[in-house]
């Protein structure tokens, strides 16, 4: 058993400083890895902080009072996060989705937001910068990042029942709050929002359908999510995951689905659109259904490890390679060595030879 008291990234979780080859040369996209996979999407994970203490994320028995989080000087400096996204989007990224923790906590993010909007491919265009959020704090901070050139958020949300979404993020912090920001986000422009639910069997599997029934038609796209076995504090057991399938289920009893394409390779969440035109859903199903094989997300944490995996046990120091003498060409290098060798599918091979790895905890690295 693990000392609550010491923060996450002093857990000895293994972590490697990158190989930067004696002579590198600039390293262009698109990146494949050992699977074939392309190097498509970077999250960044801005704080290690959350003002919501949810059970499947960030439980109170773990993240209490004592908890200590990362000092200042740790994270990426956005500076930092701004040359490692340059030299990501130089490799063939064109998605970059900022994360925590909650990504708003941390101070002056929209200026990140304003640095990372100028970031532009090889090819001159600007990468889709997104958000997630708990929209804790959105209603006064959406004018804000959309000035600042965010256009688009996801909001966690589990449930509309107040007492049941107070259960879950055990703060005992009102949904009307967090559909304030909702609203709040609609009127600036920073739609379509997509509305991220993780769906617990016997928590909060009963707020489905007035989940799809209350974003239907409102242009938003609501996302239900398995259950995952993600790090090692929130207790996941087999019997706690409500399959897609029986999602999916569920809503086609009031509101029938039609399955629908992918809008792109390697998207997460499978799509289904309401029969009647009026707007879709879509399910993110890890545990049943698991799709590590168009998987084309790196991650980057507050503390500037990248991890080649959600439920990886391993990352690599980048920013002993950012605050060294290194130059972006090396730093490419270096990131192009570590994704060409990526093998990553927990997914597909969970088992109960798997169950007992120090996955590196969903909150660091932000899902």
């Amino acid at each position: 058993m693990t000392d609550r008291n010491i923060p996450i990234t002093d857990l000895r979780y293994p972590v490697r400083v990158p190989v930067v080859p004696d002579s590198a040369r600039p390293v262009g996209g698109p990146l494949r890895d050992a699977h074939g996979r392309l190097l498509h999407d970077l999250r960044i994970s801005v704080t290690d902080r959350c003002n919501f203490r949810c059970t499947y994320c960030m439980p109170k028995s773990v993240f209490d009072k004592s908890y200590r989080f990362l000092p200042h000087d740790s994270l990426l400096s956005f500076e930092e996060i701004t040359r490692t996204a340059k030299v990501f989007a130089a490799l063939g990224v064109e998605k970059l989705r900022l994360t925590g923790g909650e990504p708003l906590l941390r101070k002056d993010v929209e200026q990140l937001v304003a640095m990372l909007a100028a970031v532009r491919t090889p090819q001159g265009a600007p990468l889709d910068l997104t958000l997630t959020t708990n929209a804790s704090i959105l209603a006064r901070k959406a004018q804000a990042l959309r000035d600042a050139g965010l256009r688009r958020v996801t909001v966690s949300l589990d449930a509309l029942d107040d007492k049941v979404f107070r259960a879950m993020n055990d703060v005992d912090f009102p949904v009307a709050d967090v559909l304030a920001g909702i609203d709040a986000a609609t009127r600036v422009g920073l739609a379509p929002l997509k509305i991220n639910v993780v769906v617990k069997r016997g928590v909060n599997d009963e707020q489905v359908v007035p989940l799809a029934r209350y974003f239907r038609g409102s242009g938003h796209i609501v996302r239900f999510i398995e259950f995952m076995d993600v790090g090692a504090s929130n207790g996941w057991r087999m019997d706690d995951v409500l399959p897609s399938a029986e999602v999916v289920r569920r809503i086609s009893e009031h509101f029938p689905l039609v399955a629908a394409h992918a809008n792109y390779p390697g998207e997460v969440a499978q799509r289904w659109r309401y029969a009647d035109g009026d707007g879709e859903i879509g399910v993110i199903s890890s545990v049943t259904q698991p799709f590590c094989a168009d998987c084309t997300r790196a991650r980057l944490s507050t503390e500037g490890r990248i991890y080649t995996c959600l439920f990886a046990t391993t990352g690599h120091d980048l920013r002993a390679l950012l605050r060294g003498s290194y130059d972006d060409d090396q730093i490419a290098a270096a990131v192009a060595q570590i994704w060409s060798t990526r093998e990553d599918r927990y997914s597909e091979l969970r088992s109960d030879a798997t169950t007992g790895l120090r996955r590196i905890e969903m909150s660091y690295i932000g899902g």
